[in-house]
């Protein structure tokens, strides 16, 4: 039939010998790379996993302090005490420079100081006195006043009385006494040409001539005591004017005195001038000892003395670089990160710094973030407003601080190459 189609038949050994056998070399290679591949998956994860949460930079180095050692003052050397690469304490000397100007100018300062004490010593023993001495002399010419007024009051009241009473009084008396003159006189006078006639008897004429006498006597009597009390009124008007004088005087001694009170007040200004200049002197003796202590240079910190460049003879000057003194226990990691690497990064984190020169890994912890990239704190910050700008990824430096108990254990000098890595969880 045309649609039969023939079918050779083959014995089973007749097909295992069109079909040969794998060898079993291949299977080998091929499970071999099978291993091969699972292991490369596994190790990719394993690495993935491994860094996914660290970021890593080799581009750090540690940096420490480094205190640099330069004189206050210009002067001589006299000593240096150590040598380069020298461990040296905080407070150790360094240096000495010759401090024999700056004693001197101490010793002036004591001197200085020492009379401007005994000035104020002796201004404010001045003070007390003045005062004493002026309330003693205000005292006593108030006390001059006093007296002074009362005896002119009493000057007054005499002169009042000579001018008035007991002049008057004489003046009365004169005016009586002239009148019994008269009549006495006029009386003898009637008399004497009846004695003549004898018409009266001579003793009774001699008792109108003793009358008359007696009567001119007392007139002459009264007016000498009028002429007294004129006198009198005149010795109490001197007196008078001599105790206005007295009280004249007296208001102008108190008023002098009063002035010289003011002494006290300028006494006072003197003791407070005398006392800052105490001050003053206290001050400058101050200055002069610290100028001398500058001529003792010592160690700011505990470290390794380094750039020395000082010698015994040289002539300093201030703020001239002498040596540095880097303390070695005082150091951290600077370390230079991509900015592509610092999305996670903060303050706090955990970090591991490994030590290019022994091979060591210390424990450290994230202390800070740059506020700037590295390119642009340089010396020449780049200029990116040309026109053949190139984009290129920054580094930022980020500051570790190790672990205090492997910074004692390893020492690190500043500049030293570390690779850092940070743990971002």
């Amino acid at each position: 039939m045309p649609n039969e189609v023939d079918v050779k038949e083959t014995s089973p050994v007749e097909e295992n010998e069109a079909v040969p056998p794998p060898r079993s070399g291949s299977w080998r290679l091929m499970a071999l790379l099978a291993v091969i591949l699972l292991a490369a998956i596994a190790g990719a994860y394993a690495a993935y996993m491994h860094y996914r949460d660290r970021v890593s930079s080799d581009d750090a180095e540690v940096d420490g302090h480094i205190d640099a050692v330069a004189p206050k003052i210009s002067g001589n050397v006299v000593e240096v005490l150590v040598d380069d690469n020298q461990e040296v304490k905080a407070g150790q000397v360094l240096v000495r420079i010759d401090p024999r100007d700056f004693q001197a100018k101490v010793n002036i300062a004591k001197a200085e100081l020492e009379h401007a004490e005994s000035q104020l010593r002796s201004a404010r023993v001045v003070v007390p006195l003045t005062d004493e001495t002026t309330q003693s002399v205000v005292t006593g010419a108030s006390a001059q006043l006093a007296d002074a007024t009362a005896e002119l009051e009493r000057a007054r009241l005499s002169f009042e009385q000579a001018s008035s009473s007991d002049l008057a009084y004489a003046q009365a008396n004169v005016r009586v006494k002239q009148a019994s003159n008269d009549r006495a006189q006029a009386d003898l006078a009637r008399m004497k040409p009846l004695a003549a006639k004898a018409e009266i008897s001579q003793l009774q004429y001699d008792s109108y001539v003793a009358a008359a006498q007696v009567a001119e006597n007392e007139l002459q009597a009264a007016r000498e005591k009028l002429s007294s009390a004129e006198k009198d009124a005149a010795i109490k008007k001197a007196a008078l004017d001599a105790a206005q004088t007295r009280v004249s005087v007296a208001q102008s001694d108190v008023q002098a005195s009063a002035a010289n009170r003011k002494q006290v007040d300028i006494r006072t200004a003197d003791a407070g001038t005398a006392a800052a200049s105490v001050e003053q002197q206290q001050a400058n003796l101050a200055n002069a000892e610290l100028q001398l202590s500058y001529t003792t240079i010592a160690s700011p910190s505990d470290g390794v003395v380094t750039r020395k460049s000082v010698e015994v003879g040289q002539v300093v000057a201030p703020g001239q670089g002498l040596m540095a003194v880097i303390p070695l226990h005082g150091t951290w990691v600077t370390a230079n990160f991509k900015e592509t690497q610092l999305t996670k990064v903060h303050p706090g984190q955990r970090a591991e710094v490994d030590i290019d020169m022994n091979g060591q890994s210390l424990k450290g912890t994230v202390d800070s973030v740059a506020g700037s990239t590295g390119s642009r704190l340089s010396l020449l910050p780049p200029e990116n407003a040309v026109g053949n700008f190139v984009k290129v990824v920054q580094r930022i430096p980020v500051k570790i601080k190790l672990d205090p108990g492997d910074a004692q254990r390893v020492v690190l000098r500043p500049g030293m190459n570390v690779d850092a890595t940070i743990f971002t969880k």
